[in-house]
Formats: C-alpha cells, sequence, structure tokens
C-alpha cells in the first residue's frame, strides 16, 4: 500500500479497515454489520461453546478428506496429462469445463448420488479442489526441461526413477500453486456442501447464527473460516516460494 509516494506496511492497511469497521458497525449505518470489537467478544463466546469444538473436527475432517483425493486423483491425473498427449487431448476439454462450470449448481446431484451427510460434503469439496491441482500439475510438467530427462536415460534411470527424481521435483512449484487454489476452493466447497446439502458442522452454526439474527457470531465464525484459509494458503505459498528458490538456485 502507498500514500502520497510512500510504502505503508499492509499491516497499517489492515488496522485501517478494521478501523473503519468499528466506525460504521457503531453508527449502525448498515444494521446487519457489528462493530468489529463487538465481534471479537463473540469470537470468545463461540469458542467456549462445548459442540463448537465438534463442528470444526466434522468440517476438518470432510474438508481433510476431499482435499487429501483430490490431491491423490488430481497429481497422478496432471502427470499422465502432461507427458501424453492422448490422455491430454480425452481428458482437456472436460478439466477446463468444470474448472469454470458453477459447481455448486449440481451440487444436488451428489445429494441425490450420496446422500445427506459427511460422504456428501467430502465428494463436495473433492469437486472443488480436484480441478487446479489437475492443470497446475499438468502446466509443471509440460515445462520441464527434456535435456534433464535425456540426462536422467543416458545415466540408465528407469521410468519411475525419471519422474520420481526429475520431473515431480521440476513441476513442484507449479503442483504446490494448484494447492494453494485447491485449498482456497476446497474451503468453500465445505461450506457449500454444509449450507445446502447436509445441515452440520460449521455450516450448521452459519445457519443458527443467521436464523437467530446473532451477526456477531455469524462474522466471529466467517472470519474464523477466512483465517483458517488464509493461513494454510499462506503456508503454502511459503513453501511455494522455498521450491521456487531452490530450481533457480539448481
Amino acid at each position: 500500500m502507498t500514500i502520497f509516494g510512500k510504502k505503508i506496511p499492509v499491516l497499517f492497511s489492515l488496522i485501517l479497515w478494521l478501523v473503519v469497521w468499528e466506525l460504521i458497525g457503531r453508527s449502525e449505518i448498515i444494521f446487519i454489520l457489528p462493530p468489529f470489537s463487538k465481534i471479537l467478544t463473540a469470537t470468545v463466546d463461540i469458542v467456549k461453546v462445548s459442540t463448537f469444538y465438534d463442528d470444526v473436527l466434522l468440517s476438518l475432517r470432510s474438508f481433510g478428506t476431499g482435499l487429501g483425493l483430490s490431491i491423490g486423483v488430481g497429481i497422478p491425473l496432471g502427470f499422465m496429462m502432461g507427458r501424453s498427449q492422448k490422455i491430454d487431448d480425452m481428458l482437456g476439454m472436460w478439466v477446463n469445463i468444470f474448472i469454470s462450470a458453477p459447481i455448486t449448481a449440481i451440487v444436488p446431484i451428489i445429494m441425490v448420488i450420496f446422500g445427506i451427510g459427511e460422504k456428501t460434503v467430502t465428494v463436495t469439496v473433492f469437486l472443488f479442489s480436484i480441478w487446479p491441482v489437475i492443470l497446475d500439475t499438468r502446466a509443471g510438467v509440460r515445462h520441464v526441461n527434456n535435456s534433464l530427462i535425456e540426462m536422467g536415460r543416458v545415466f540408465g534411470g528407469s521410468r519411475f526413477e525419471i519422474y520420481r527424481k526429475i520431473i515431480f521435483w521440476e513441476a513442484l512449484p507449479e503442483i504446490l500453486a494448484g494447492l494453494r487454489l485447491a485449498v482456497i476452493r476446497g474451503v468453500r466447497g465445505m461450506i457449500v456442501g454444509q449450507l445446502l446439502l447436509s445441515i452440520m458442522g460449521l455450516g450448521k452454526l452459519f445457519i443458527t447464527y443467521s436464523e437467530y439474527f446473532l451477526m456477531d457470531r455469524f462474522f466471529a465464525l466467517l472470519i474464523f473460516i477466512l483465517a483458517f484459509a488464509l493461513g494454510l494458503s499462506s503456508l503454502i505459498g511459503y513453501l511455494e516460494k522455498r521450491v521456487e528458490k531452490f530450481a533457480k538456485g539448481r
């Protein structure tokens, strides 16, 4: 952030916006927006609720399982699309369709197939998060320097060793970029699944707070989820930068 040609720390910008939020909340211009200080107090009240941790663990279990499946399926598919033109031609169109399609529109179909429960939320997270993993892995594999692959073959490397020791490490920055996007989309899928399909976990809390008009708790829960998504995404972004630095140095 730059003001009058001087660079201002990001923290100052955040504090400024929080002050504006507090003033708007106290003025009651927007009646559904409580003061930020009240939201902080509500955060403490939410944490004290005995069922809060059960709801968080339930949501994290669905999120972790769905994200893990998207990584386990998406990376191999991305590798195959990156190394085989036939597979890329066969799957590329569908991957691009699904990454741009409104996944929320097909969520009711998921409910018909898998029923109402944690499994449905897991599938929703999977469908939201797998596509950037596939596309970014494909892009990383396609940009691997062919001379490195030829060098591996000259030195007697097997196909598996070339994939494991050369292609994977060369494509790792793009793979991590895909994971960073998958985390954000996966959190969105978790909330959508719990709100629209299975009224459970954090989605149940969102509905409860909105129905009883507990907007301070509603926004406190929203900030909690945003902080979780941002923190996990920032951690992967940090790893991505470290890998990129290593790759440039090599």
